[in-house]
Parts: C-alpha cells; sequence; structure tokens
C-alpha cells in the first residue's frame, strides 16, 4: 500500500517537475534570450561612441534630474492624501479613490498632452489669465511625470498606512509618549523599508517612461527619448541597444531591493487598526485637499472631452461630431479593434498563465520553484522600451514578427510579474497540505484546482484580468518598436496624430482607451459584489 502510494507521489511528482520545466523554458526564451540578445548587440565601438556623445550624457543628467525631482514631487503629494484618506474621517472614500486613479487608465503621453492644451502657448489656461513662458522642457516634464506616477505613489502609500498595527500607538499614548517621539520610534522604523520601495518604484517609473518627454520635453532631450530617436529615426539598434542598458540599471537596482527586503518585511496581521480621534476641523483641511487634488487630476481628462467636439482649437472653436468621423476615417476603428483584440487575448492567455505559474511556484516546494518564482518576477526589472527593442532583436525574421501575436506575447511578459505576485500571495495563504489530502483520497490535482482553489482565489483572477487589459490598452512603450500598420494598436495614434498638429483626433483617441478601460474597470467591479455576495 505505502509502495502504490509512494509511486503516485513520485509520478506527480514528476508531472509537476515537467510542467514547472516547459514554463521555465517559455519565460527563458521569451524574458532571458531576448535582453540576453540586445545586450550582445552592442558592439564595443558603439559602447564608446554613446559614452563619449555630449547628447547623451545631456539625455542621462535630463533623466536623473527630473525622474528625482518628479518623484519627491510625486511622493510627498501622495503621502498627503494617503494620510487623509486613511487616517481623517472623511466622506466619499472609494469615489474620490477611483477619482484619484483615473490618470492609470490613459496613456503616459495623454497627460504630456493634456498640458500642452492646458499650458502651452495657446493652452487654455494660458489663454484665460495670459500667461507667458513656457510648458515645454524641464518644467512640463516634471509636471508630467507627477500626473503620471502620482495615482501609483498613492496607492502603493495607502496600503502601507492601512496596514500599519495600531497597537503600539495605543500604548505609547498610555505611556505619554509624546507624539514627535511616536513618529521616531514607531512610524519611522515601519515606514523605513517599504517607503524606499515605493521611491524606487516611483523613480524607475519616470525614468523610463517617453511618453510625457516625448511630447512636451521639446529640446530638453530624456534618456527614453534619445532611445526612441536612435531606433525609429535613425533605426541604430547597436546605439540603442546601449542606451538601454542604462534604462535598466534603476530597474535593475529596484528589483535587487525588493527581492532582498520582500521576505523580511513586516508581515504581521493587523491587531488594532489605528484610532481616528474626531477633529472636525482636520477632517475640512483633508476634503479640501483631496478636492484640489481630484480638480487638478481631472483637468487634462476633461479637456480632452471637450477638445474632441471643438471644430480647429484655437482657430474654430464650434462643436461638432467632425474630429470623430475624421479620426475613425483616419484608421482609428481598425486600429481599435486591434487593441482590443489584443487586450483581451492578453487579459484572458496572461492571467491564465501567470495563476499557473503561481500555483507551481507557490503550492510546489523546491529549487526549481524558487528559480521559476524569480524568473517570473524579472520582468519587473525590465522597462517596456528595453523589452520592446530586445524583442525586435530575437525574434526579427521570426514567423510572429508583425503580427498581433508577437504584442499579445510582449505585453503577457511585459505585464505578468504583478498579476503573478497576486495569485503567489493569495495561493501562498491556502491550507498547504490540500494536495496531500487530496492525494491521499485519490483526488487528482486537476480537481483541487477546479473545485477549491479556483474558487477561493476569483477575486484575485478577476483583479488579474483587469490589470492585463488596462495595461495593454495604455501601453505605448513595448509595442512602439514591434508595431506594423498591419497590427498597430490604437494608443499610438495619439503620437501620430499629435506629429500631425491633429491634437483633436489625439485627444478623442484618449477618451476612447479611457471608456474602454472604465467599462471594464466597472464589468470586474459589479463581477467582484456579485462573488461576494454568493459567497
Amino acid at each position: 500500500m505505502s509502495a502504490a502510494v509512494s509511486a503516485v507521489r513520485l509520478c506527480s511528482f514528476r508531472r509537476s517537475d515537467f510542467v514547472k520545466l516547459l514554463l521555465g523554458i517559455f519565460l527563458f526564451i521569451t524574458v532571458i534570450c531576448p535582453l540576453c540578445t540586445m545586450l550582445v548587440n552592442m558592439a564595443g565601438s558603439d559602447i564608446v561612441g554613446v559614452l563619449r556623445l555630449p547628447r547623451f550624457r545631456e539625455a542621462l543628467l535630463n533623466s536623473i534630474y527630473t525622474a528625482g525631482t518628479a518623484t519627491v514631487i510625486s511622493i510627498v503629494l501622495a503621502w498627503g492624501f494617503a494620510i487623509c484618506m486613511v487616517r481623517t474621517n472623511l466622506y466619499f472614500r472609494e469615489m474620490f479613490t477611483v477619482f484619484v486613479t483615473l490618470p492609470m487608465l490613459i496613456p503616459s503621453i495623454s497627460h504630456g498632452m493634456g498640458l500642452v492644451l492646458l499650458l502651452g502657448s495657446n493652452g487654455i489656461i494660458t489663454r484665460l489669465f495670459s500667461l507667458s513662458g513656457t510648458i515645454y522642457g524641464f518644467h512640463g516634464i516634471v509636471l508630467g511625470s507627477v500626473f503620471y506616477s502620482f495615482p501609483v505613489a498613492f496607492l502603493m502609500l495607502s496600503d502601507i498606512l492601512k496596514y500599519e498595527d495600531g497597537s503600539p500607538y495605543e500604548a505609547a499614548s498610555v505611556l505619554g509618549i509624546p507624539r514627535a517621539n511616536q513618529f521616531f520610534s514607531i512610524t519611522f522604523p515601519y515606514l523605513r523599508k517599504p517607503l524606499i520601495s515605493v521611491v524606487f518604484a516611483v523613480f524607475t517609473l519616470v525614468f523610463t517612461d517617453y511618453g510625457v518627454p516625448l511630447m512636451i520635453g521639446g529640446r530638453f532631450i530624456t534618456l527614453p527619448v534619445l532611445m526612441y530617436q536612435e531606433v525609429i529615426g535613425l533605426l541604430n539598434f547597436s546605439r540603442g541597444s546601449v542606451i538601454g542598458s542604462f534604462l535598466l540599471i534603476p530597474a535593475v537596482v529596484a528589483f535587487i531591493f525588493d527581492l532582498l527586503n520582500r521576505d523580511r518585511a513586516n508581515q504581521n496581521f493587523v491587531i488594532l487598526e489605528r484610532a481616528k480621534a474626531e477633529n472636525k476641523l482636520r477632517d475640512i483641511a483633508a476634503s479640501c485637499y483631496v478636492l484640489l487634488i481630484c480638480i487638478v487630476i481631472s483637468l487634462p481628462i476633461v479637456v480632452f472631452a471637450i477638445l474632441t467636439f471643438i471644430n480647429s482649437y484655437p482657430v474654430d472653436m464650434g462643436l461638432s461630431f467632425r474630429n470623430i468621423a475624421k479620426t475613425l476615417n483616419m484608421g482609428a476603428g481598425r486600429f481599435m479593434i486591434n487593441s482590443l483584440i489584443i487586450a483581451l487575448m492578453v487579459s484572458v492567455l496572461g492571467t491564465v498563465f501567470s495563476w499557473l505559474t503561481a500555483y507551481f511556484t507557490a503550492r510546489t516546494p523546491g529549487k526549481s520553484s524558487k528559480m521559476l518564482h524569480l524568473i517570473s518576477i524579472t520582468s519587473l526589472a525590465i522597462p517596456g522600451m528595453v523589452l520592446g527593442l530586445s524583442y525586435v532583436l530575437f525574434f526579427k525574421g521570426s514567423f510572429i514578427y508583425g503580427s498581433l501575436s508577437i504584442l499579445m506575447l510582449v505585453n503577457i511578459i511585459h505585464f505578468m510579474a504583478s498579476p503573478y505576485l497576486m495569485a503567489y500571495n493569495s495561493l501562498g495563504k491556502l491550507n498547504s497540505s490540500l494536495e496531500d489530502v487530496g492525494r491521499t483520497l485519490g483526488i487528482g490535482r486537476f480537481r483541487i484546482i477546479r473545485d477549491v482553489l479556483l474558487p477561493q482565489t476569483k477575486l484575485t483572477v478577476l483583479e488579474m484580468f483587469s490589470y492585463f487589459f488596462v495595461n495593454s490598452m495604455i501601453t505605448i512603450s513595448a509595442v512602439s518598436f514591434l508595431s506594423t500598420i498591419r497590427n498597430r494598436p490604437v494608443s499610438l495614434l495619439i503620437t501620430q496624430f499629435e506629429a500631425q498638429l491633429f491634437l483633436e483626433g489625439a485627444a478623442f483617441v484618449s477618451v476612447l482607451i479611457l471608456g474602454c478601460n472604465l467599462l471594464i474597470k466597472y464589468i470586474v467591479y459589479i463581477a467582484s459584489k456579485i462573488i461576494k455576495r454568493a459567497s
């Protein structure tokens, strides 16, 4: 009997190891091989040539300067917003949270375009208040990057504050310890490591983005824009690879830091929610701050919605549907179908692949699981532009090059790390003995997954689907080097229309993307409510 059980376990062990091997090979081919190809493509002469370029040194310093400034501003503003949301008796928290995360549902390049429409030479605010000066350059990039990164910083900081244990503060108050001492003795030690992770994440996000600088940078060039010009404009893939390797540095540092501190982070359960004292003056001030941030955040989106129906800003301010018709005639409808196909397929395939990978890494112990886990989160350290260029060099000439398939593949790999970690954390919290019990009762692994694990992680699966869909709709970095006239997603039309000075069309495309993402978010929200009621 024991021999039979051992044989079943061995057979099951071998099957799971075989599946992990297949998953590892797939990730090795789609993550490691393209990246190695890009690094190998760098010629020694090009490395020296790029390093000696005054333009490169200028772009590198500009990128560090703008990313550092935008990171500080974003985190300070997001910290205040998170404190207002978590530490005060604020009404309509859910509504404010949804409102302030709207910028995450449009491409980064749209934020730059929104600032041009608001504060450019013929911008609405510029004309209204007769402002002088220019928004192009350093100030414009910083402002646009703050719009782009603020929601990410807020979500990370509010998550940290939400799960802070209130017991130490209650004990400190009983002992009569002053608030200043409480901050340095309790708050600061708790926040130190998570806050460093937030700083790295926001800095990397801004440092590697080329949408905002491309739209509003003017002559103030940054490293991602320089890479874009070298590859798209000059077709110099070797120099592009050198610049791409520099874009990897902050992401790799952030990845290593997060990896080293992930298991050491505070993972205690919240014993006591931190008390919120009654303070009407504080709550009124918090409400004013939150409303002000929400109004500022909404300005570019409101401008897009209005500009879509203006005949020709600022020459002809009449309202009509002419720009919508013109945009559709220029292929926006066809490219929108491309985007929807890509987003839906990436959402389905990416969710299945990420969940399956997380299942084997979280619930089948061993060295192979640790290796698979490491390679699964590697894409966190690869900026979209770098991944896109590496795919060009690795897959050029293959049967998927130039098709929708390669855009689906690059998006799955680009965005899989976060959904994978969602599933990994959810599956890791479930009883680790389920498979052993099932094996003893003669219940196969597939039935355990179908009847127990999937029902227990349905909400996580919905969040994974939503994450893949939204990011596939808004991305421009990973797909910019891989798209052709046949497989182009609609987000890249924003760049094209801006170059043609057809800002009304670019605004309509931004609103279109926002509408689709809001719809999928609403569907996921309703589905989540139904699942919660059923359980």
